[in-house]
């Protein structure tokens, strides 16, 4: 009788037909065998530790963490400074960061041997772009790197300090992890919201961290449908995930675990690979500003695959 659903009855129909789009079944996003899964994985973890271990700022080589105050930041050797480095690689004063309305300036003491990334010596006053801005600055003194260290959705600033000669860069090993398994390689449907949220989270230094969220990804273990919030920014190429599930008790990092999960494509899908579960960097330093699992990120379900927790402190 009528051409067209009368328009009191179209929002039931689109309800209906968005529902059983949501239960449709995941589509094939290209299975891998074990083999292949294995191989790839031992690349990927390759890949890790060179990076965790890289001379050049990788987490290993962290040698020290300081929140600057508002005003003067003096550092050297001199055990009585705000920020003591090394006697070996610094004089007893280098000089003073000055922060101010979230900009810092460096002034440099007369003939402190600091250079610009292993560079021309600093002689005079420098202003300092932090590590979340294009073209950090990196200072060197001695065998150590310093840059000023910057989190998102907080206006507070760090002094980072990496040694490239530290002693536990050649001999860091990664932790043991769970058998890789294709069993855990899973589809996922990117659930947007309508728009981008930002999620406050706490930092194991006891502050408050933001990340953008644009929405969720939504997935099954043994039929039950987990959720995961996923961050990323415009200019991101993968999601960031962070998440918490039981085997924290006693296998891995008691404050969760991170992972990178490829964007989604055209028909909103993706694959999630908790074998690439990996430890936050405070599992290796304690100079670190971690942000911590939303609690939406808690998982009701034990995820044994991925990077366990070092079997003896790291540090």
């Amino acid at each position: 009788m009528f051409p067209f659903p009368p328009a009191r009855i179209l929002p039931a129909i689109v309800c209906a037909l968005l529902a059983a789009c949501a239960g449709d079944p995941a589509p094939d996003l290209g299975a891998v065998s074990p083999e292949v899964l294995a191989a790839e994985h031992e690349e990927w973890r390759a890949n890790r530790r060179s990076s965790l271990a890289n001379p050049a700022a990788g987490v290993i080589s962290w040698a020290g963490l300081w929140e600057l105050a508002e005003g003067e930041n003096r550092f050297g050797s001199d055990t009585s400074l705000a920020i003591v480095l090394p006697p070996e690689d610094a004089p007893p004063f280098a000089g003073t960061l000055h922060l101010a309305n979230g900009q810092v300036r460096l002034v440099p003491e007369e003939e402190s041997g600091l250079t610009i990334d292993v560079g021309s010596a600093v002689a005079e006053e420098l202003a300092l772009r932090n590590d979340r801005e294009e073209n950090t600055t990196i200072l060197a003194l001695g065998s150590l790197g310093l840059r000023i260290h910057s989190e998102r959705g907080t206006d507070r600033l760090w002094l980072r300090v990496w040694d490239r000669d530290a002693p536990r860069l050649a001999a860091f090993q990664l932790p043991d992890y769970f058998p890789v398994t294709t069993d855990w390689r899973l589809p996922a449907r990117f659930d947007p919201y309508p728009e981008p949220r930002i999620v406050p989270l706490a930092d194991v230094r006891g502050g408050t961290v933001e990340n953008e969220s644009p929405g969720e990804l939504v997935f099954e273990v043994g039929g039950t449908e987990h959720r995961l919030v996923a961050f990323a920014r415009a200019t991101s190429r993968t999601y960031f995930i962070s998440l918490w599930d039981s085997t924290a008790v006693r296998d891995t990092y008691q404050g969760g675990r991170y992972m990178r999960v490829p964007l989604a494509n055209d028909d909103g899908w993706t694959v999630i690979d908790f074998n690439r579960a990996y430890n936050p960097p405070c599992v290796f330093t304690p100079f670190s500003v971690c942000s911590l699992p939303p609690r939406q990120n808690r998982l009701q379900v034990a995820v044994t695959a991925g990077e366990k927790r070092p079997a003896e402190p790291a540090y």
